[in-house]
């Protein structure tokens, strides 16, 4: 029997996550593979922040449209524009954007290859051994190889997380489904098509307890849906979001959808040689739904991470990737659950919270945290301001 391969770290799904962990192990001199199932495209808006563009050295040819400002369109169809001061939020075709990142792990010197993950086993001595189909996956005979260290970076309802983390299964999720579509020409008219603009639509009878949206592309636009609740007819209502933003009668280019986590796990290592990061480890903002920045993110801490323990061979150093993160946005998440929470119940308190998106401070803070990914302590007046007429829209004292 001939003796495996063995990898000091091997990433387990090649996204924005597990693209940014190989890259940076490789980077680190460790010997590293990056095994991911080829085809897939997650449903996503594809909006990435200037911190993101900046931290991981993303070029601009890479974006295919700059979005200057968002709208938001509540249940009576009211607009309000929040424009973006002094800067522009890069939006990417996830196809060419994860490819670019996964040749990025290859060119810095990761192992990369296509394929399934089938299931985790162990050696005698206790050493991982990962077993999985190549090429597609299907109709294929497993392959084995060896690891000191592996990063589960699959996606939601992960299958390294299914066999290696106790709870994971317990995440809850957003279903998100969207097409890509043809944007319109400058002469046809759809309505108040702006392709560099968001718009985002806050209303009950597209999304009962989410949002749906039209995100700008260049050449294409992204139109979404996401929702809670299991079995919501995700494909009528992107229907219905194209007649009524006039892109009916745009081709499509392709259709996508997927779970998306609605929070962190509370573990994402085993406390042995596993740690997750991205999807698998539920690293999506609540609200939101922003995740490709957070992914990357995880993804650079759970490498750091990994890349410790290998050195020192102390399995605790794993627990440091979920650590960093929380201490970093565990914050942010648990604000904009709130919110979720709150403001997403139902038409009534969307209506209200569109409107409390009128408001100049509440644009500003907005964007400088979004754009920054950090909480804005600098302006205690305009803090001041927004919590009292947030609390007069809770309270139902502001009209609606």
């Amino acid at each position: 029997m001939r003796e495996l391969e063995t990898f000091d770290a091997v990433v387990i799904g090649g996204g924005p996550a597990g693209a940014t962990a190989a890259t940076d192990l490789a980077v680190a001199g460790k010997r590293t593979l990056l095994l991911d199932r080829p085809g897939r495209i997650k449903p996503c808006g594809g909006a990435i922040p200037p911190r993101l563009i900046k931290d991981f050295d993303i070029p601009l040819s890479l974006l295919v449209a700059r979005a200057n400002s968002a709208r938001m369109i509540s249940p009576d169809d009211k607009k309000v524009d929040m424009p973006i001061e002094d800067g522009f939020v890069g939006m990417v075709d996830r196809d060419v954007y994860d490819e670019w990142l996964r040749d990025r792990a290859e060119t810095s010197g990761a192992e990369r290859r296509n394929g399934r993950f089938v299931k985790l086993e162990r050696n005698e001595d206790g050493t991982a051994i990962i077993y999985y189909k190549p090429g597609e996956g299907l109709g294929k005979e497993t392959e084995a190889i060896r690891a000191r260290a592996i990063i589960g970076a699959d996606g939601a309802r992960s299958e390294v997380a299914r066999q290696t983390i106790p709870g994971s299964d317990k995440m809850p999720f957003v279903f998100a489904y969207h097409e890509i579509v043809k944007s319109p020409g400058a002469t046809k008219a759809t309505h108040d098509y702006d392709g560099s603009r968001c718009d985002v639509y806050y209303q009950g009878k597209l999304s009962p307890d989410f949002y749906a949206w039209v995100f700008p592309h260049g050449g294409t636009t992204s139109v979404g849906i996401g929702s809670a609740i299991k079995g919501y007819p995700l494909r009528d209502a992107v229907h219905r979001l194209r007649e009524s933003s006039g892109l009916d009668g745009t081709s499509t280019v392709r259709c996508e959808g997927a779970p998306i986590p609605l929070r962190p796990l509370r573990r994402w290592d085993n406390g042995s040689d596993v740690v997750l990061c991205g999807d698998a480890a539920g690293t999506v903002a609540p609200a939101s739904g922003e995740g490709i920045y957070y992914a990357m993110t995880s993804g650079r801490m759970a490498a750091e991470a990994v890349d410790a323990y290998l050195e020192t061979g102390d399995s605790r150093a794993l627990a440091t990737a979920r650590k960093k993160f929380m201490k970093a946005h565990g914050r942010v998440f648990w604000i904009l659950g709130i919110m979720q929470y709150f403001w997403y119940a139902n038409d009534r308190r969307r209506e209200r919270f569109v409107k409390i998106c009128r408001d100049p401070d509440v644009q500003r803070l907005t964007w400088t945290a979004y754009m920054n990914k950090e909480l804005v302590r600098a302006k205690p007046v305009a803090h001041a301001r927004i919590f009292f007429k947030d609390l007069a829209h809770l309270l139902g004292i502001a009209s609606p």
